[in-house]
């Protein structure tokens, strides 16, 4: 077939073409950094996040963060939160109600006004029996908290570095959506994670690591229970850069980290820059934040084939703090391994550090599943805080310990002396926090008698979110992603930090 002369498409040609083409959202994606933005910084002055980059003695020196100062003076560089997923119970763990115990069979509703919702897996029972714990609580510590001494004698002796909070409460009575608003501040799936607004606000601190770094194990109190989705770590409306990165517990330990069969570190070296080439073409044309990101992930992946395999490698480790986290300390995926891993990265100074630990939900055989779990998780949580005393990280380390929302203390089906069950209960549960200017040795809010209602200092799960940012030197207020013309925070319009935990 013949071609004409001037149907030959010289490449400057297509080029020209293809800025024709370029659409009107490419057309705004590629000014919304330039002159957009310094229009903006102008007209509203130093009270936009960011707008500020003088240095200053509490500056922040990673350039990748939003942020240029700290809204405060920080206490904490880094968080670790124990995530316990499916609600651990807060009768059986912290908050001991001997009544419960001495009214056991009797109806809640005679003590207390029922006037709390339930789930549809416990509204159609005709009676609501009181359950109390079978298991023994003593006082821990100089501080005296009380704790159960036979399913978390571990966690029990830290109770004077703690502060335990009996009285946080939620909005959520199913766990999906308890677990995406303890995650993003939101019930709804698509807003970002606390770890990456972390990371969007602060940025990084290692750049061989990711910024937030989740991990995922699963409990034998109830193993085979609710799932968890990779949208929980997720970073929603921000640039994806600002995900976290998810630990597998089996082959990589990032996915696609090796190199393919054949391909050696020189030559992955030549595919990456040629790459960068390309998408840095293709960034300059379109302006797409998706294609600096693509570009940043491609060199940390690089990076990480050699700073991961050594994160992960306890040859180094003594014995003795091998022993201290466990048994199961070096089977890959479970919760002590991933304690001993948060330990490594919070040394490798990783700013956001979440495990997630499966199998809490027990509703109908406690006596048999909530052991179980104990053990899981018992000794290494005490052995990781005590880890981090002993290498001096504790004191700019946040640990964060708790669920989604707590356990009713009346019975769902059927209840006997060998066995009973706690469906959810939102309105009040515990969780506890230790180091980076958390007020140790102390408890801090209370539930009524039967553990129904908050008496005193409430906790809300917003000013949960705004007391770690604030710890981490961000006023929650302040630290906001204008999407889909909205400006977004994690605490949405909500939350208050909680002065009265603090040192």
């Amino acid at each position: 077939m013949m071609t004409k002369a001037n149907d030959i498409q010289h490449p400057n040609h297509i080029a020209d073409e293809s800025r024709l083409m370029l659409t009107r959202r490419h057309f705004f994606g590629c000014t919304a950094s330039g002159v957009g933005t310094a229009a903006l910084a102008s007209m509203l002055g130093s009270d936009v996040v960011g707008a500020d980059d003088t240095s200053t003695s509490t500056g922040i020196p990673d350039p990748n963060g939003l942020l240029k100062q700290y809204h405060n003076p920080p206490k904490a560089k880094r968080v670790i939160y124990l995530f316990q997923s499916g609600a651990p119970s807060q009768q059986e763990l912290f908050d001991h109600k001997p009544l419960l115990r001495e009214h056991e069979g009797k109806e809640l509703r005679d003590f207390v006004d029922m006037n709390q919702r339930v789930t549809g897996m416990t509204a159609g029972q005709s009676k609501f029996p009181l359950a109390g714990a079978r298991w023994k609580f003593d006082k821990f510590g100089e501080s005296g908290i009380e704790m159960c001494s036979e399913l978390i004698p571990h966690i029990g002796s830290l109770a004077d570095d703690m502060c335990l909070i009996r009285s946080m409460q939620t909005e959520a009575i199913n766990h999906d959506p308890a677990i995406t608003f303890f995650q993003t501040g939101h019930q709804l799936a698509g807003r970002p994670s606390i770890g990456s607004w972390m990371h969007y606000g602060l940025g990084s601190m290692n750049e061989n690591l990711p910024t937030f770094i989740a991990m995922v194990s699963r409990g034998t109190g109830r193993p085979n229970c609710q799932p968890l989705y990779d949208r929980l770590w997720g970073s929603g409306f921000l640039p994806s850069t600002y995900a976290g990165v998810k630990l597998m517990s089996i082959g990589d330990p990032v996915l696609y980290l090796s190199n393919p069969a054949g391909l050696d570190a020189t030559a992955r070296r030549r595919m990456l820059d040629d790459l960068a080439k390309l998408n840095e073409e293709k960034l300059d044309e379109f302006g797409d934040p998706e294609i600096h990101t693509r570009i940043q992930q491609y060199e940390l992946a690089y990076r990480m084939q050699t700073s991961v395999p050594e994160l992960t490698d306890f040859s180094d480790e003594p014995q003795h703090v091998l022993d201290s986290y466990g048994p199961d300390v070096t089977k890959r995926g479970t919760y002590a391994n991933n304690c001993l891993l948060a330990r490594r990265l919070a040394e490798r100074d990783v700013r956001f550090i979440q495990l997630f630990h499966m199998g809490w939900d027990q509703h109908f055989t406690m006596p048999k599943q909530l052991p179980g779990q104990c053990r899981d998780t018992d000794q290494p949580t005490a052995a990781l805080v005590n880890d981090l005393k002993r290498l001096g990280l504790l004191e700019d380390t946040l640990v964060v310990w708790g669920g989604e929302f707590g356990r009713t203390s009346y019975c769902q089906g059927t209840l006997n002396e060998q066995t009973y069950g706690r469906d959810h209960h939102p309105r009040c549960f515990s969780l506890w926090m230790a180091g980076a200017g958390i007020k140790p040795g102390t408890t801090y809010g209370a539930t009524d008698e039967f553990c129904y209602n908050i008496n005193e200092n409430p906790v809300h799960v917003h000013d949960l979110h705004a007391t770690i940012m604030q710890q981490m030197g961000i006023d929650h207020e302040k630290l906001t992603f204008r999407f889909q013309g909205r400006y977004f925070r994690l605490t949405d319009v909500h939350g208050h930090v909680v002065n009265d935990i603090l040192t």
